[in-house]
């Protein structure tokens, strides 16, 4: 087991993912339903089921809002736009763009 040293690493600054394009156009239901499996699923990949739950809050809330949450939690952001985190143990935690923001051809509902 490592540790990781929580320097600089642990304030880091989280900005909202870039633009992305999903596969195919998909409506929000679907979006919401994949959001929803991989949030289902995601403890079951390791890591501790706090931090999970904490940036599972952290991406369905605003920036300001996210970055208290990955702060009070420890969580050591990788990459600004949370898709690569880790808690204090060295686990790692890996968020597909599709929890943490809207692909740009989602389909608008008329």
């Amino acid at each position: 087991m490592f540790y990781l040293n929580l320097g600089s690493q642990a304030s880091k600054k989280i900005r909202k993912p870039k633009a992305w394009k999903h596969s195919e156009a998909i409506t929000r239901e679907q979006l919401m339903q994949m959001r929803e499996e991989f949030w289902d699923t995601a403890p079951h990949y390791g890591g501790r089921k706090e931090i999970w739950d904490a940036l599972r809050a952290a991406a369905e809330a605003d920036i300001t809002l996210a970055q208290a949450i990955v702060d009070s939690a420890g969580v050591i952001v990788q990459n600004p736009d949370l898709t690569i985190c880790y808690d204090e143990r060295g686990a790692k935690y890996e968020l597909p763009k599709y929890v943490l923001s809207e692909p740009t051809n989602l389909i608008r509902e008329s």
